[in-house]
């Protein structure tokens, strides 16, 4: 392997922001926050969903996990249309 050609890796800490498990796994990431895990201290990583937290891994089907607000953004953004299409233009009065 030729050196400094291939990123470095590393264990990394990631962090589901949803329910907050934490997990060490291998990557060629780099971060600049790191946290102390089971005595050691890693370079860390939030993500929004992980096995812990989505659906198809929990069986809460019904549950939305939206750790950054998309699902209500959309929702606000689709009531307003709903409501534009409702109310009367003012040509036809």
């Amino acid at each position: 392997m030729k050196k400094d050609k291939h990123p470095k890796y590393q264990p990394i800490l990631f962090v589901d922001s949803t329910t907050n498990r934490k997990f060490v796994c291998g990557a060629a990431m780099s971060s600049d926050e790191t946290m102390e895990f089971e005595g050691k201290t890693y370079p860390m990583v939030r993500i929004s969903i992980s096995s812990d937290s989505h659906p198809l891994f929990t069986g809460d089907r019904n549950r939305f996990v939206d750790a950054e607000g998309r699902v209500k953004k959309f929702q606000r953004r689709y009531a307003e249309a709903v409501e534009k299409r409702q109310k009367p233009s003012e040509k036809d009065a």
